[in-house]
Formats: structure tokens, sequence, C-alpha cells
């Protein structure tokens, strides 16, 4: 099976992805599929930091701002739309560029992971997350090492989401996440990726750009955009999109905006980190550092240029 070649663009919030995203799509005559998980939301368009029309240039975009903000939407979701398109842009003989700093959208399709499609058990759920509440992390991670002991030695104590999606697997189809996991990867990936992260080895040159793009952002309307938000989910901070809730106790009058905002910076840098700590483990990335090179397009255009001549594998 002659497989689809598609570049991947990589990397934590505020380094750069879109506009190279861009600028190989108008080279190679691509077309851009986001991998952001807060872009795919209407309203949040400068939290998600989303291209508008101008930075497009005329390139198609997908994936962005196609949902409610009170939709839910799965990786499982993102896995199904995401090929599609993917395979859709390839028939149209375009190239597809996949840029994103979701990294269990990106991983997901990169390791062609299959979900299953078993529909959710809201009360199950509820029981669970009450459960969760009631007995704490540590107790409930115990209770999980009695049916499936490598999810619970490999899931961390703070991610309460896939703890509880751990139990809700196990009971609704009878088999572990461990086991659900290692039938995902059986089918090989239709995909032939090149996959190219972008950073900073000076952290600092990244945390600057991302307070920097927090100032523009507030200067751009975000404030209003995170109000909208806020009085439409009546002040309870649902919609938990970095951007907005950090402005939800300024609007309480809990804190100052100089406050709000720093904690945003703040907050914004720790997602950075976190991203930067899931794409490391992915020895696939070929990396490019702006404050090392004297032209990361030129750089990239490269690794580009060598991957379509190459001979599919």
């Amino acid at each position: 099976m002659k497989k689809i070649k598609a570049i991947f663009i990589v990397g934590p919030t505020a380094s750069g992805k879109t506009g190279l995203s861009i600028e190989l799509a108008k080279k190679f005559s691509g077309e851009i599929i986001s991998a952001d998980s807060m872009q795919v939301y209407k309203g949040i368009h400068i939290a998600s930091a989303a291209p508008d029309t101008e930075e497009k240039q005329g390139i198609p975009h997908y994936m962005l701002e196609f949902l409610e903000k009170d939709v839910q939407f799965s990786v499982a979701d993102y896995v199904k739309s995401a090929r599609k398109l993917i395979l859709e842009i390839s028939e149209k003989g375009k190239l597809p560029i996949i840029v994103g700093g979701t990294g269990l959208y990106i991983s997901s399709l990169l390791d062609n992971t299959e979900y299953t499609e078993e529909e959710t058990d809201l009360k199950l759920r509820q029981k669970l997350e009450t459960e969760f509440d009631t007995l704490g992390a540590e107790e409930m991670l115990r209770k999980l090492s009695a049916f499936d002991p490598c999810s619970a030695e490999r899931l961390h104590p703070n991610n309460r989401r896939r703890i509880i999606r751990a139990f809700e697997v196990y009971e609704t189809t009878g088999k572990t996440l461990t086991e659900q996991n290692e039938l995902s990867h059986k089918n090989e990936s239709p995909i032939e990726p090149l996959v190219i992260g972008i950073t900073y080895s000076d952290r600092e040159l990244l945390y600057d750009r991302i307070n920097k793009r927090v100032d523009i952002m507030l200067q751009n309307g975000l404030l209003e955009e995170a109000r909208t938000t806020y009085e439409q989910d009546s002040g309870k901070g649902c919609f938990q999109a970095i951007g907005h809730k950090e402005l939800y106790g300024y609007f309480k009058g809990e804190c100052s905006l100089e406050e709000a905002t720093e904690l945003l910076k703040q907050q914004t840098r720790r997602y950075a980190k976190r991203q930067l700590t899931w794409f490391r483990r992915d020895s696939r990335i070929n990396w490019i550092y702006p404050d090392k090179t004297d032209n990361l397009n030129l750089e990239a255009e490269s690794l580009v240029n060598k991957f379509l001549k190459e001979e599919n594998r």
C-alpha cells in the first residue's frame, strides 16, 4: 500500500508553528489541518491563537472554529475527522500539513491509534467522578491496580480524567485501558510522516515570546472575549480554555487585572513546558531552533524537499 506523505509541524505554544506551516503550504502546495484542541471552538479566536483570514494567506485550513463551546469533542472525534481530511487533501494532489500543539492529537495520528466508539455512560462517569472526589487520586490508583496495574503505574495522580477513564473503559467494555491501548495500535499507519518541531534552545526566549503574545492578545480584545464566555457560563467557569479561565478571578473581583494577566502568562508558560515534555519523548521529531538558525523557513524547506524526493518506504 502506497502511504500518504504528510508534514507535521509541532511544538509549544508561541513557538511559530502557524507561520512556518503557512510558508510551507505556499511553497509545497499544501493544505493545513489544525491539531489544536482549543482551536476547534468558536468564540475563543483570540485565546486559541487561531489564524485569521489575513494570516492564512489564501491557504485552505481545516478543523478551525466549527464547534460551539458546549459541545464535547474527543480525541477519537478529532482523529476520525483528521484522517478523512488527510486522505481528501492527498487525493486532490495537495500536501497535507498537520500543525498544532495538542500532543495527544498528534501522537494518535502518527501512531494510527484506533479508538473504540462506545457510548459515554453519563451516570457511570458521574458516579466515578464522585468516587474520585471522595476517595482521592491515590486510593483510586490503588483500586485501579487491582485490575489494571500497568495503567495504575503509568498514570499520574494529577491526571484525574484519565484515571476515571481507566475505570470507565473497564466497566463499559470489560477490557482494561492497557488492553485497549495495545489493540488500538495493531494496524500499520497509512501515513508516512515528516515531523518538524519548533522550539528554542534558550527556554527564556520562548517564555518571553509567550509573555509578549499575552500582552498582544489583551490589546486585541482578549478581555472582552473572555468576559463573553464568563457571562455565558453564568460565572461558573465550565469552559476551561487557557486565556479565559485565568481572567475569571478579575471578573469576580477576586484579583486585579494585572494579577490575572500575570496568572495567564504563568499558566501559559507551564502549558508550554508540558507540551515540550510530551513532544521530547518522540524520536521522530526533527527539531529546529529559531535561536540557532539563520533562516527557520529554509531549514524546514530543506527537510521537506528531501522527504518528498524520497521513495515511499
